[in-house]
């Protein structure tokens, strides 16, 4: 107990996908830091994961499986880059107002983005933990299928993928299927996941993939929970 004491405090920022789930579970594996919450945007209109489209109702049953307090932040649609600072800066306070002081992310190489992050995170006196950092995607990729993790793919760009990608399940399969000039792990927003088991997870989420709807230049697929 006395050591756990030691460890700061983190929140994981939950995608719902892929890389925030093996971000997690490689920093409970290292122990460096004590997770105690996930901070997940959603947006309001949809009741939906940001960007992700996942169903809220999967994201709380995710968290469940992964023991994990959820920390949702709430935004319209559409909605303005001011409005989203705002409500995730809340959130924020509050979470350093009770000790956190990190904040784990599954990016991999996006420099700005980091730095947009890290930028956010030194305002509100916290840090970033970026554990995926400039590991090969293609070499990630793999070692998450390996490693037992279950995804499928919710939202695929369309000016990158075509629509009958969206619903996929991420595996050797589909990393052989995308085209030529896509990142094995959609990095560049080609595609968004949404994570039903792995070994992050006390158990398997049972899921069925539902229609898929094209919005926006998107392709999302509706996972329901079964």
């Amino acid at each position: 107990m006395a050591v756990a004491s030691l460890r700061p405090k983190a929140l994981i920022a939950w995608s719902s996908g892929k890389d925030s789930a093996w971000s997690l579970h490689e920093v409970r594996s290292a122990g460096t830091c004590e997770i105690v919450g996930a901070l997940t945007t959603v947006t309001d209109t949809f009741a939906r994961v940001s960007m992700h489209g996942v169903r809220e109702e999967i994201l709380r049953a995710q968290l469940a499986a992964a023991g994990l307090a959820p920390i949702i932040v709430r935004i319209p649609f559409p909605c303005p880059d001011e409005a989203y600072e705002h409500a995730m800066r809340q959130a924020l306070d509050e979470a350093r107002a009770h000790g956190v002081t990190h904040v784990i992310f599954g990016d991999l190489f996006l420099e700005d983005v980091r730095a947009y992050r890290e930028r956010r995170l030194a305002e509100v006196g916290m840090a970033g933990v970026f554990p995926l950092w400039r590991r090969p995607t293609d070499r990630l990729a793999r070692d998450m299928i390996a490693g037992g993790l279950e995804t499928y793919l919710a939202t695929v760009d369309l000016a990158r993928l075509p629509a009958r990608f969206a619903g996929r399940r991420f595996d050797e399969t589909l990393l052989a299927d995308l085209p030529e000039g896509v990142d094995p792990c959609g990095e560049n927003g080609e595609f968004h996941s949404c994570v039903v088991a792995g070994p992050m997870f006390s158990h398997r989420i049972a899921t069925r993939i539902g229609e898929t709807v094209e919005r926006d230049g998107f392709a999302y697929a509706d996972i329901i929970a079964d």
